[in-house]
């Protein structure tokens, strides 16, 4: 993160949002040319649980990509002039360095704060934490469990910056993708299998698209549906409350593989996995922005053309 912010301090910079339960900042990187304007944002965030490793790497080949390309690529330049682009590379900062200590730790997926109430174990499923439907689905209360939702919502600090952040920028964000690993989907809104979100066809459409992008580069074949239909229920989650705020395209991207290696992904499906998934978050991206962008052109446009019509005949039956 210091690199990019070194190497392109004209269109990054970072912000620290949080500290997790051991006191380790929670920063994102701003992406985007400047503008006097207020802009629009995408919201990206990757390893909030920790064991997914190929989720952070996502995020950094993202960055990189943008970075890359945004010079020559016009649409890429277009969405940078309307958009910033808002991305936590790892949310679990905790339990991803917990992950990297040896090989006993290395499938670890919580967050590491203690239990309570006499429990020994250790770690919130964070992405079971958010106040979305809280606890009811999917969930566990046993703090030993991979699925603890927590004592209460927003139990766990990492959930909690998030969800400030989210609330302070919610009028803005077009469109919130979380990264996660595995099984080839892509998730919409919401995980209780009896709500439904009021958009329901366009993020099927918008995900269906995705998929389609995805499968053009390397073959692969990613699911698409809300949790329920496509994998399990569950509430909680980042992805339900990102849309129950009012953010209208709202994905849980889960990348390779579909459960031959699963977390512990082989290195050399790294660079594909990563330039699949760009090829399907670009896709909804691309939705995002031209749906306000081009449609408040369109509306101008055509407000414009009946202003002058008006006048024109106005003129007309005076003359």
């Amino acid at each position: 993160m210091e690199q990019m912010k070194r190497e392109n301090p004209d269109v990054v910079s970072s912000m620290v949002y949080g500290q997790t339960y051991e006191r380790r900042n929670i920063t994102l990187l701003k992406i985007g040319l400047s503008s006097t304007g207020r802009k629009k944002a995408i919201w990206m965030d990757c390893g909030i649980h920790a064991r997914e490793w190929i989720a952070p790497a996502f995020c950094q080949y993202f960055v990189r990509e943008i970075l890359r390309t945004y010079k020559t690529d016009t649409k890429v330049n277009e969405m940078m002039k309307n958009l910033d682009f808002y991305i936590t590379p790892v949310l679990n900062v905790d339990g991803y360095i917990y992950s990297w200590h040896n090989e006993s730790t290395r499938l670890w997926r919580k967050s590491r704060s203690p239990g309570t109430g006499g429990c020994t174990c250790y770690g919130t499923d964070l992405n079971r934490n958010f106040y979305a439907n809280w606890g009811m689905v999917g969930v566990s209360t046993d703090c030993c469990s991979q699925t603890y939702c927590g004592t209460k919502a927003l139990s766990e600090s990492e959930a909690w910056a998030v969800t400030d952040m989210l609330g302070k920028m919610r009028e803005d964000i077009l469109a919130f993708l979380t990264i996660h690993s595995y099984g080839q989907l892509i998730l919409v809104p919401y995980g209780h299998p009896n709500i439904s979100a009021p958009n329901y066809d366009e993020l099927m459409e918008v995900g269906l698209g995705a998929a389609t992008a995805i499968k053009a580069v390397h073959g692969m074949d990613y699911t698409v549906g809300t949790s329920p239909d496509v994998l399990y229920a569950n509430s909680g989650s980042s992805r339900d409350f990102a849309r129950l705020i009012g953010i209208p395209l709202s994905f849980t991207f889960e990348l390779r593989d579909k459960g031959k290696h699963g977390f512990e992904l082989p290195e050399d499906q790294i660079q594909p996995t990563c330039e699949e998934a760009y090829a399907g978050a670009h896709h909804i991206i691309t939705y995002a922005h031209d749906k306000v962008f081009y449609s408040y052109a369109v509306t101008v446009t055509a407000t414009l053309w009946t202003t002058l019509l008006a006048a024109w005949v106005s003129s007309a039956i005076l003359l």
